[in-house]
């Protein structure tokens, strides 16, 4: 079988199957309709079968196209990864590294760690973003992320994965607070109390958002802030309760009246795991950081 795939048939074939419509990925690869049915023909003859299912309500994959997608992704991702390098390089930069990491993970453990590493390496640039663990497996695994860093019993596939710390999400409330001084309470027994949490876009108030959805409840905080100590302060002044990682209120705790009560639920107790698809096939900035996160 003689595969004569260039990157553009890669990439076109991505975005039709992304988009589920041969036009609509005609549209986003800039090329007339005609032309994108003709390349993908010729990708279909040089397989020797069928990519797409077309109907009338647009095209689905068949298992060769399936597998076609996959490989593509992955070239796509390598030539990402070696544009950024290119790039980086030109400007005097020697790496790029894209983390995507919750809540805790960028609070609590990151800051420290990635200063020793930025530190080693002046000319690797590191992009972090926060979102959910759920969504960071899914970005590691399209590509979108190097390195993720995740809590709580999430399903990695094959990712390369190693252990990165353990913290536990404990309830802070006022020193005078009825709560304060009990061993442990459930998250879904708190939700009549008024919340403060983190803003909207937080992992961790859509962690709980989702957790109290689960519960059958809602979870509304009366007023969000941007940071942990921001929420510690507001439950001092009697504003509310909140939850917190236990690393974070223990500390605040040492400069505020304020109490930290245990969750009883299991969830709250969040092993964290470092990740890449494979660490073999990672950018050497990217491998780099990873080593040094593991060894750290």
């Amino acid at each position: 079988m003689n595969l004569h795939f260039d990157l553009f048939d890669l990439k076109l074939f991505v975005y039709v199957a992304d988009a589920h419509s041969l036009t609509r990925g005609a549209e986003k690869a800039c090329i007339s309709l005609a032309a994108a049915s003709t390349r993908i023909k010729q990708m279909e003859e040089a397989v020797g079968g069928k990519l797409l299912h077309r109907s009338a309500q647009g095209v689905s994959l068949t298992a060769a196209g399936q597998a076609v997608l996959y490989h593509a992704k992955r070239v796509m991702q390598q030539m990402e990864h070696l544009r950024c390098d290119m790039q980086d390089f030109g400007k005097g930069i020697k790496g790029h590294v894209r983390v995507f990491a919750n809540t805790t993970s960028i609070t609590e453990y990151l800051p420290q760690k990635l200063a020793g590493f930025l530190t080693q390496h002046p000319a690797v640039q590191v992009d972090l973003r926060e979102y959910l663990s759920e969504e960071i497996v899914r970005a590691v695994a399209d590509g979108e992320a190097d390195i993720g860093i995740l809590a709580g019993d999430v399903h990695t596939g094959d990712f390369d994965a190693q252990p990165f710390g353990s913290n536990q999400l404990v309830l802070v409330v006022p020193t005078k607070h009825r709560l304060a001084g009990v061993p442990s309470v459930a998250f879904a027994d708190t939700l009549d109390e008024q919340h403060v949490g983190l803003h909207h876009g937080s992992a961790i108030h859509r962690f709980l958002q989702r957790r109290a959805e689960l519960a059958g409840r809602g979870f509304n905080p009366r007023i969000q802030v941007s940071s942990f100590e921001a929420i510690c302060l507001m439950i001092e002044a009697g504003v509310g309760v909140g939850v917190l990682p236990a690393s974070s209120a223990q500390r605040l705790s040492m400069a505020m009246r304020i109490s930290t009560v245990a969750l009883s639920d299991a969830w709250a107790e969040r092993e964290l795991k470092l990740i890449a698809r494979s660490r073999e096939q990672l950018p050497a900035s990217a491998r780099e950081l990873f080593d040094h996160l593991v060894a750290s």
